[in-house]
């Protein structure tokens, strides 16, 4: 029996009544096809599946172990901050080694994040799109959750750990901070590192920026009252949660990434010696606002600006990463993955990064979702590619699955997974992308879908004031029909071509109404957020 699902005040019915039926195309314009009515569709590519299995084999019969995984998430990051997308030295903030893992690998030009930071990290770990898990939103202190958002949830973490490798989060987590909701808790075996973003754990202490808090008594204890943990933070999965220490200054906050680096490079030191493949989700706390450089790194950068001296710090950091991988004679047997978890956060401008695109951090606008992507893996990635193909980071999730060996098959049919795995485009030389569509979602609401170089919105953000994306915006229907782009033509999505320019209009229509109607048979969690 098929159910009705509310989307923008429409009646959409879904168009599969279980889980095992296989929906037919939303329209011809798509190329994706289902496998089932549980999973995104994605576009067959059997050729470079081939190689690319064929390729991981050989690999795996000459090192005889799974590869190892570690992911760069920078916190913020522009699109446009790397050298390698058209920042770097351009603006005052050189990033070499990012640049030269790009140059080495695989340059990724259409990768896309939620829009904001919260949602991303959900989705990279669950391969679940955040309307689905209610992880819509940042957790901040004083919310009042009615469940617990991870009960029930799988990660890519915990199911890695089942399958013979160590997991290990080092850094920004800010996805729940109580028990149950840490990633010690969630399937990661290890973690260090803090649980909420870097401007938390200093404005209680920043009387420059924040004075009517910090000289004010009986606000600053009504503040601290509410009892967020201000920690560096030691978890294991067996329970075992201590203190490192405890910020008190913008000062030990500088340092926090530094003690995050010194931490991963001397557990791939160990690790590499042992018999585990490991899995590293490496989470900067920069170069999210407020930004304070390490002492090493103040005045790094060309610019000066404490943005872009974290920007320098942070591609150091990187570098290092790297080095010890490649000192621990791993890094032939290790896939990276360097990216952003939104676009950069234009409200604290000028403390802030660059996107060439409209838009920032808290929009579904291409400034707030397009992100930096960059696929290395020494010998199995061909240097020198870049493609335009289409990279949902809820993809690393299915791709980190099929790399450690976890049959995706296995995963429970009881909800929907929104992730592709992504393998054969990344391993095959002449790789293409299986993604057709990746859906904008604003918090609880469908806004936008991008399909091939098409972008369609049904929301948008608009700024009453420059920058002012999330403090003074306005979230607004697009009307009559969406507002539709040509991103090849029109990559700032300054002017619509809608359908007096466009014939494919009412096909993408279909398209998110069939996107919409998986919500009818797998409904949302609601967290109370």
């Amino acid at each position: 029996m098929m159910k009705p699902v509310l989307v923008f005040g429409m009646v959409l019915a879904a168009t599969f009544a279980v889980a095992d039926d296989v929906p037919p195309p939303a329209s011809k314009l798509s190329r994706a096809v289902a496998e089932s009515g549980n999973r995104q569709p994605a576009i067959p590519r059997p050729d470079q599946e081939t190689l690319a299995q064929e390729k991981l084999a050989a690999h795996l019969a000459e090192t005889g172990q799974r590869p190892n995984i570690v992911i760069f998430v920078v916190d913020d990051m522009g699109y446009g901050d790397p050298g390698a997308f058209g920042g770097g030295g351009m603006i005052g903030a050189a990033t070499p080694e990012m640049d030269a893992l790009a140059a080495e690998g695989l340059k990724l030009t259409s990768t896309y994040s939620q829009y904001t930071c919260t949602p991303t990290r959900a989705a990279i770990y669950t391969g679940r799109l955040p309307a689905r898990t209610g992880l819509i939103r940042p957790i901040l202190a004083g919310d009042t959750l009615k469940v617990n958002p991870w009960e029930g949830e799988l990660t890519s973490a915990g199911l890695l750990s089942d399958a013979g490798y160590h997991t290990m989060l080092v850094g920004k987590w800010h996805i729940g901070e109580g028990e149950g909701m840490r990633p010690h808790d969630v399937g990661f075996d290890e973690f260090f590192g803090f649980y909420k973003a870097q401007k938390e754990y200093t404005q209680a202490y920043d009387g420059r920026r924040f004075p009517d808090l910090v000289h004010d008594e009986d606000k600053l204890g009504r503040y601290q009252s509410i009892g967020s943990i201000n920690d560096l933070i030691f978890g294991l999965a067996d329970g075992t949660t201590e203190t490192v220490e405890t910020i008190t200054s913008p000062e030990m906050m500088a340092e926090g990434d530094r003690k995050l680096r010194d931490y991963t490079v001397k557990r791939i030191a160990e690790l590499a010696g042992g018999e585990q493949p490991f899995f590293i989700s490496h989470s900067f706390m920069k170069v999210h606002a407020d930004n304070f450089p390490s002492e090493e790194y103040v005045g790094a950068s060309a610019s000066k600006f404490p943005y872009r001296d974290n920007m320098v710090e942070v591609d150091a950091y990187i570098g290092d990463v790297v080095e010890a991988l490649e000192s621990a004679g791993v890094l032939e047997n290790t896939f990276i993955f360097v990216t952003s978890d939104n676009g950069p956060q234009m409200d604290s401008w000028p403390d802030s990064g660059y996107t060439p695109f409209r838009g920032a951090k808290g929009t579904t606008w291409e400034g707030g979702v397009r992100v930096p992507g960059i696929a290395y893996w020494k010998g199995m990635i061909a240097p020198g590619r870049e493609s335009d193909g289409l990279f949902d980071l809820m993809d690393l999730f299915d791709t980190a699955l099929a790399l450690g060996g976890v049959d995706a098959e296995a995963l429970p049919a009881d909800r929907y997974w929104d992730g592709i795995d992504q393998t054969s485009f990344l391993l095959a030389d002449d790789g293409e992308s299986k993604r057709e569509h990746v859906y904008n979602w604003l918090g609880a609401q469908l806004a936008a879908m991008r399909m091939r170089e098409y972008k369609a919105h049904l929301l948008v953000s608009l700024a009453q004031e420059k920058f002012l994306y999330i403090d003074m915006a306005a979230v607004v229907p697009t009307g009559l029909a969406p507002w539709l782009f040509n991103l090849y033509i029109d990559p700032m999505e300054e002017y619509p071509v809608g359908h007096r320019m466009n014939a494919w209009t009412a096909s993408l229509g279909a398209e998110l109404k069939a996107h919409a109607a998986t919500f009818a048979k797998f409904p949302p969690k609601d967290l109370g957020l």
